[in-house]
C-alpha cells in the first residue's frame, strides 16, 4: 500500500478531511524543477484533525465516490 504526507487543508466535512500532497516534476525541456500540488480526500472517523496539521494517509479501497485513502497518523 502507497503512503503520503502531506497536509491537511480542509476538515469541514464529517469523517473526511482534504490533504493537499506537494510533489516536484522535471520539465521534459527545460529541465526546470516545478512543484505540483494534489488533493487527496481520506478518511478520518473519529474528526481528530484540524486545518495545518501534517498527517500520513494510506491508500485503501473506496469508501465513497472520492475518498480512497485513510487517516494513518497526525504527526503535528
Amino acid at each position: 500500500m502507497r503512503t503520503k504526507k502531506g497536509i491537511v487543508t480542509s476538515n469541514k466535512m464529517t469523517g473526511t478531511i482534504v490533504v493537499s500532497v506537494h510533489s516536484y516534476k522535471i520539465h521534459p525541456k527545460y529541465k526546470k524543477r516545478y512543484r505540483v500540488t494534489k488533493k487527496f480526500y481520506a478518511d478520518d472517523k473519529d474528526n481528530t484533525c484540524n486545518e495545518g496539521d501534517v498527517v500520513i494517509i494510506k491508500e485503501s479501497t473506496p469508501i465513497s465516490k472520492l475518498k480512497r485513502w485513510v487517516l494513518v497518523e497526525k504527526l503535528s
